[in-house]
């Protein structure tokens, strides 16, 4: 049986004692409405753009752009860091893997370069918590990210935020949330390899 990673979020919240500082790795703008919806009554959050597998840099730039204009548009009382594009880090952790299909070896490396940036600025400016809003996506494994956050957690001695936004229809709501602020929405993950795939699955 699949951990219901939501439930153990809940149970976290409920004994929450005041707002702990929380380190949210943001993937974008839409995909982060429904999650900080969500999280800001409980938290004082500080998102972290960092996803240095966006291609091309001017895709990179248009989530960017979204991500700080989902801030604004919903008023959020959040915080704001982006770190630059850094595409070398995923081109670095992602060579050999060119040929893997979407979901496969080279996505859980992803995972895991992000979310362990995201370990490392959470501990060194000592946050409560960390956790990304990755799982909000069906195509997604929320099982294989709470695995990496765990793991992280255990090596960089940080509490992670155990989550999978897409229940209680989190994907739902952050389609709604995009629709309502006009933002821009994204037709492929975000490499250039899920790019290729998306292309070429529109010429079928």
């Amino acid at each position: 049986m699949k951990t219901n990673y939501n439930l153990i979020m809940e149970d976290i919240i409920k004994n929450l004692e005041g707002k702990p500082k929380l380190l949210l790795h943001a993937c974008c703008g839409v995909c982060s409405s429904s999650v900080l919806e969500q999280l800001v009554p409980f938290f004082d959050i500080t998102v972290l753009y960092y996803n240095p597998n966006i291609y091309p840099k001017s895709e990179y730039l248009k989530r960017l752009t979204t991500q700080q204009e989902i801030i604004d548009k919903m008023k959020l009382p959040v915080k704001f860091i982006e770190i630059g594009y850094l595409s070398k880090d995923f081109k670095t952790i992602t060579a050999g893997l060119e040929d893997e299909k979407e979901g496969g070896k080279r996505c859980s490396k992803c995972f895991y370069l992000r979310l362990e940036k995201t370990a490392q600025i959470a501990k060194k400016h000592k946050y409560d918590y960390f956790t990304t809003t990755l799982s909000v996506s069906p195509y997604k494994d929320s099982q294989k990210l709470n695995e990496i956050g765990k793991i992280l957690s255990e090596k960089y001695d940080i509490a992670y935020l155990y989550s999978d936004f897409k229940k209680k229809e989190g994907y739902k709501r952050s389609n709604e949330l995009a629709q309502k602020y006009n933002l821009y929405r994204q037709h492929y993950c975000g490499c250039k390899y899920s790019l290729k795939e998306a292309l070429e699955y529109q010429k079928k």
